[in-house]
């Protein structure tokens, strides 16, 4: 039997994609989720289906730079279901260009949303997790850390520092009360690449996740997998990725 019901997850970018996939994986087996994104609309309309099939649900405008929002997305977990178990943290931005173009102010977003986000998160739950005596931090991080090429250089070293800082969290970590899965997706059909300036690149992009891209509920199923095991049992990273990527 799943032990996702017993389960309180919040999780931040989710009104799309990777983030939404796992709301509703998590809420169709019984898990009370805590949704958090700049699109309240989206969120809206998220939370109204996750209720109307007999789920649990809360939303909340979040902005991961705003280190505010992310103390009030853990808040409300606790104020609404009495605690929290599990933070995923899922908001991205990914901003391809070489080095030579100087593209500083999409470093500056990509910095902003994807490490200092993550480092939001953390400060505001690990004193929710002490206090409660144990907690899970989930965090979504990118094939394009393992794998480098030109023109992801800032995008794969945000990744790989969200990586890094994990691991070391977990090696100040192992009294048990936390446990923390860096979860790297490779290719996945979700709205990432849309927003990419330069038209060449984007267009790439897109037809590269089109051609190989995999569901975002298989990112989904991971991460589910990750929370329900065993509170003595950490699944540290896992890599989700098309069979046929490269």
């Amino acid at each position: 039997m799943s032990r996702l019901g017993s389960k309180v997850v919040a999780i931040t970018g989710a009104s799309s994609g990777i983030g939404a996939a796992t709301a509703l994986e998590l809420a169709t087996h019984g898990a009370a989720v805590v949704l958090g994104a700049r699109r309240t609309d989206r969120l809206d309309s998220l939370v109204a289906r996750i209720r109307a099939e007999g789920g649990r649900a809360e939303m909340l405008e979040v902005d991961v730079t705003k280190r505010a929002d992310l103390e009030q997305l853990v808040a409300l977990a606790v104020n609404r279901f009495g605690r929290l178990d599990v933070l995923v943290s899922n908001a991205g931005v990914a901003r391809i260009a070489s080095m030579a173009d100087l593209d500083v102010d999409d470093w500056d977003v990509m910095i902003d949303v994807n490490l200092r986000g993550v480092l939001h998160g953390i400060a505001a739950a690990l004193p929710v997790f002490r206090n409660q005596g144990h907690g899970h931090l989930v965090t979504t991080v990118s094939t394009s850390g393992l794998k480098i090429v030109p023109t992801q250089a800032v995008y794969a070293a945000t990744k790989n520092a969200v990586r890094t800082l994990l691991e070391a969290l977990r090696q100040e970590s192992t009294d048990g009360v936390l446990r923390t899965t860096a979860i790297s997706p490779g290719y996945v059909r979700t709205e990432l690449v849309d927003y990419i300036d330069d038209p060449e690149q984007r267009e790439q992009a897109q037809h590269a996740m089109a051609a190989l891209g995999i569901s975002p509920d298989a990112v989904a199923r991971a991460i589910a997998f990750a929370i329900e095991q065993p509170d003595d049992v950490e699944i540290g990273e896992m890599t989700i990725r098309p069979a046929r990527q490269g």
